[in-house]
């Protein structure tokens, strides 16, 4: 007498697993490589390796210095920490790095030393600053650099913000701000 053991029913999900197992685990491995390129881009802007930044601004000369300005994206402001945040990059000529002690950056003409804005953080080669842009600044407004030397001198020099950020002002607009 020979036995024979019936084979035990599959449920609906192991009949689904069984006939697509394969399909579903190539798709765990082709769906995250898939963004890998854009990880890799991003990586090499933030490590400097493709540039200071998406939009460089250009060489912008502070009395005897002089500095290359960069919007690290070209986007508007965004919004961290209660304020709306814009980012720039900035790198100092080769003669000057020794020579600058601190780099501030500001909207408008700052009083004093004191007020001059945020300060760019980093080594003098690759620079960063958040700068907060209130919403009812006007489109027609200076973006100011400070630069302190180590022998105590200071010079400013300034551009138009529509020149250094020309997202912030399409930004500005449609917070109500028109020219």
């Amino acid at each position: 007498m020979s036995r024979t053991a019936a084979a035990p029913q599959r449920s609906t999900l192991g009949q689904f697993w069984h006939k697509w197992r394969l399909h579903l685990n190539v798709a765990l491995v082709v769906i995250p490589l898939s963004f890998m390129p854009h990880y890799f881009a991003e990586n090499a802007r933030e490590r400097g390796d493709a540039g200071l930044g998406e939009r460089i601004v250009g060489d912008i000369a502070v009395g005897p210095w002089s500095l290359t300005l960069a919007e690290p994206l070209m986007e508007g402001p965004q919004p961290a920490a209660g304020q709306d945040i814009k980012s720039f990059n900035a790198a100092l000529c080769n003669a000057c790095v020794n020579q600058v002690k601190a780099t501030y950056l500001r909207i408008g003409k700052p009083r004093s030393l004191r007020a001059a804005g945020v300060i760019f953080f980093g080594s003098g080669y690759r620079m960063f600053a958040g700068l907060p842009i209130p919403a009812r600044t006007p489109v027609d407004s200076e973006l100011w650099i400070t630069m302190e030397g180590w022998d105590g001198s200071m010079h400013q020099a300034s551009i138009p913000l529509s020149q250094a950020s020309p997202a912030t002002i399409a930004w500005l607009k449609t917070q109500g701000n028109t020219p």
